[in-house]
């Protein structure tokens, strides 16, 4: 029996949910002490910027139009077809978010520190654009928070992951409940599962070279939590 493009996707996005249960890699646990040994040397300004900017994150995406580019999709449109805009998207906003680290990682510490409000906007817009071209209205306000259970699905712990994607994998039952996101704990979760190789970012000599790998391993993150998370959404 040939298998269609839309039941291949299923399976796909279910050998991911089932990934994403699974504890993190010993490599990436193992990085944990050395990562709050570098936070810790890292000034504060720079906690404060990342603190900011996750806070400025939300109240945007929830109350503004400040991510949405409209895009206009046809009705008739595939899954398939869909699915091929969200990808050629994802690698628009990849070269951007390169060379926008790379740019920011050459620059010092501070500019080094400018990346994680540039970066977080990059990623919000793309997620903004994959939410209309699956053919959601992203101005709803349930919309827009389940855009941000994606984000926080894809940057979270061990420890919230996968409360967070019980949410997002049954989000016409969820969605009524979350009215609000806790900003200070997802600022948490992010800034501690970014890895602390973005922190590395902040090092003359190596962080343009950093930051442009950092920047892309992130996109590639994001766009794989959002495509398996529309796709069981839509076709489960």
């Amino acid at each position: 029996m040939k298998t269609t493009y839309e039941e291949s996707m299923v399976e796909e996005a279910l050998r991911w949910s089932r990934s994403m249960r699974k504890r993190s890699s010993f490599l990436n646990r193992s990085t944990k002490n050395l990562q709050t040994k570098i936070n810790s040397k890292v000034p504060e300004r720079v906690h404060t910027i990342v603190t900011e900017s996750i806070r400025k994150m939300i109240e945007l995406a929830l109350t503004s139009s400040e991510y949405i580019d409209p895009i206009e999709v046809p009705e008739e449109i595939t899954f398939r077809e869909r699915e091929v805009l969200v990808k050629e998207r994802l690698k628009r906003y990849k070269r951007t978010a390169i060379l926008e680290g790379a740019g920011t990682g050459a620059g010092g510490l501070l500019l080094g520190a400018a990346d994680f409000p540039l970066l977080l906007s990059i990623k919000m817009k793309f997620l903004f654009d994959c939410g209309q071209l699956y053919g959601y209205n992203v101005k709803d306000y349930e919309e827009r928070m389940f855009l941000l259970h994606v984000f926080m699905l894809a940057f979270s712990s061990d420890k919230k992951r996968e409360e967070v994607l019980e949410r997002v994998l049954n989000w016409e039952q969820e969605k009524d409940k979350w009215r609000e996101v806790d900003w200070k704990t997802l600022q948490i979760e992010y800034r501690d599962t970014i890895d602390f190789v973005k922190m590395l970012q902040l090092v003359p000599g190596i962080g343009a070279v950093v930051g442009a790998f950092a920047n892309n391993r992130l996109m590639e993150q994001l766009g794989e939590t959002a495509l398996n998370s529309y796709r069981l959404r839509m076709l489960r």
